[in-house]
């Protein structure tokens, strides 16, 4: 799960002093916020079915629900590259998408991994601790990104009164997509809200890519469909085969097609990867394996990623926006540093030329990198070298890392062929895989996002490679869920609470 979520109340002054001056600060405004109880029993799966499919409906709706007092036209979109990965929708009550939430996660996750705060996530009172902070963290970063989009010109000119009335409801809608999120990681649902969010965003992108019926595409006076299979077939018709397979700017072609069916096999057949550890029962000696996949932190690491750049992206939007024709003094040289924005060709949209952004936002397409190699040599070393740190960072926090595995197998009754029962002796011998895996997988996860965005592909490269990773994680936890109501004494052996 990308955030865990326990909000704690009574807990005692037993922490590290590091993690207390920083954490300690957020514990009296924890008693603030909305807090989802745990069912009391576990649900069905059929309820958790519902459930899950019940608040993607409501998220669904949410994306097609205008904001009252937005003008139609007016005003740029700051995150129009980055809509699929942050599953919001321009001009909706989703507008801000699940922006909030990944920011408040990767705040957290950066204070920890460059040791500004450290945190003992064995100890359930740290972790409440970290958890209750990240949770303020998100509610205060969807206030701050509403009042940004305003006065940041996202939604052009506005008087006061409707400044307000657009904060109201962006602020409402936000907070609405955290509680959404909580009911489904505190175990009415399936799997994480967020997860299941980006699946259908991006799952729609596609969808649109292949199928769009609009007809806005001009090329030698001939209107072509916007869907790149659409498009295909109307050439076979016309005799150009040509045309659908290279269409200029953002525009859907059969080589982005091509691009996302091969990252979702890909991805598919790596996910299968993995070293499998022989265990066995130690009262009855049953054998078995513990997997250790080669993608170990799966699509997390793209996810923290995704969320710096498209901060990044937005704060260079705001800069623009506000600064874009000062060329002196400190405001002149933030400007530059985050990136100076031009007009797209055959478009109103902004993007980034130059600057930080421009280094964090993916060339899309083959023609884009033709233009901006240096852009794309630079985009594909970051978006690599940063999966790669977030991906070791994460299994720390997650409870995924060596220690905790340890003691999961050694809590389960479990253990290694020819070692002894003791948790030091396992975490060793784990060593020598988990944090291996932890590096090389987010390494590749990196290098295949930032290489099908070049590409061209559909829903960008991060989307398709989330949502292969969340599909995937589903199909498991619909199998994992159905065999422990079977076998029941499987589910802590399948972690099934």
């Amino acid at each position: 799960m990308l955030i865990n979520r326990i909000t704690s109340m009574g807990l005692n002054q037993s922490v590290n002093s590091m993690t207390s001056k920083f954490l300690m600060l957020f514990k009296p405004f924890q008693r603030f916020t909305f807090e989802v109880k745990k069912p009391a029993r576990k649900p069905s799966f059929k309820r958790k079915l519902a459930w899950t499919f019940g608040i993607l409906a409501l998220y669904l709706a949410m994306l097609n629900i205008p904001i009252v007092g937005v003008p139609k036209e007016g005003g740029t979109d700051p995150f129009f590259a980055m809509r699929a990965i942050l599953a919001s929708q321009r001009g909706s009550l989703a507008e801000l998408g699940i922006g909030p939430i990944v920011t408040a996660g990767l705040i957290m996750q950066l204070l920890v991994g460059s040791q500004i705060i450290k945190v003992d996530f064995s100890s359930s009172e740290e972790r409440a601790l970290y958890t209750g902070t990240q949770k303020i963290l998100a509610v205060l970063m969807t206030l701050v990104e509403a009042i940004a989009y305003i006065l940041g010109g996202a939604y052009g000119d506005l008087d006061f009164s409707a400044q307000i009335i657009i904060l109201l409801q962006l602020v409402v809608a936000g907070l609405i997509i955290l509680l959404m999120d909580e009911v489904i990681q505190k175990g009415y649902g399936l799997g994480s809200g967020i997860s299941l969010f980006i699946a259908a965003s991006v799952s729609f992108n596609i969808f649109d890519g292949m199928f769009n019926l609009t007809q806005d595409i001009t090329g030698g006076g001939f209107q072509w469909y916007r869907g790149a299979v659409l498009a295909f077939f109307q050439g076979i018709r016309r005799g150009d085969v040509l045309t659908p397979f290279s269409r200029l700017g953002r525009t859907p072609d059969m080589v982005g097609l091509i691009a996302t069916i091969v990252v979702f096999a890909l991805v598919i057949y790596v996910d299968s990867i993995k070293i499998e550890i022989p265990v066995q029962h130690s009262q009855y000696k049953m054998p078995a394996r513990y997997p250790i996949k080669f993608l170990y932190t799966s699509n997390i690491p793209v996810i923290l990623v995704s969320a710096l750049f498209a901060n990044i992206y937005f704060i260079s939007n705001l800069m623009h926006n506000k600064w874009g024709n000062t060329t002196t003094g400190f405001r002149g040289f933030m400007v530059s540093f985050f990136g100076k924005w031009e007009n797209i060709e055959g478009t109103d949209q902004l993007a980034p030329v130059s600057g930080l952004a421009a280094l964090t936002t993916a060339p899309y397409g083959p023609e884009q990198v033709g233009a901006y190699p240096g852009n794309a040599i630079a985009y594909l070393f970051i978006m690599v070298l940063l999966c790669g740190v977030f991906s070791r960072i994460w299994i720390d926090t997650a409870g995924m890392s060596s220690k905790n595995v340890a003691k999961q197998l050694l809590d389960a009754n479990m253990q290694i062929p020819g070692f002894r029962r003791n948790p030091r002796i396992v975490e060793k011998y784990l060593e020598r895989y988990i944090p291996t895996a932890a590096w090389v997988g987010g390494f590749f996860i990196g290098v295949l996002a930032a290489l099908a965005d070049f590409l061209g592909a559909l829903g960008t490269g991060t989307g398709i490679l989330l949502t292969t990773g969340i599909l995937r994680q589903y199909y498991e936890i619909f199998a994992s869920e159905q065999i422990s109501e079977t076998v029941p004494a499987l589910a802590g052996l399948l972690g099934i609470k």
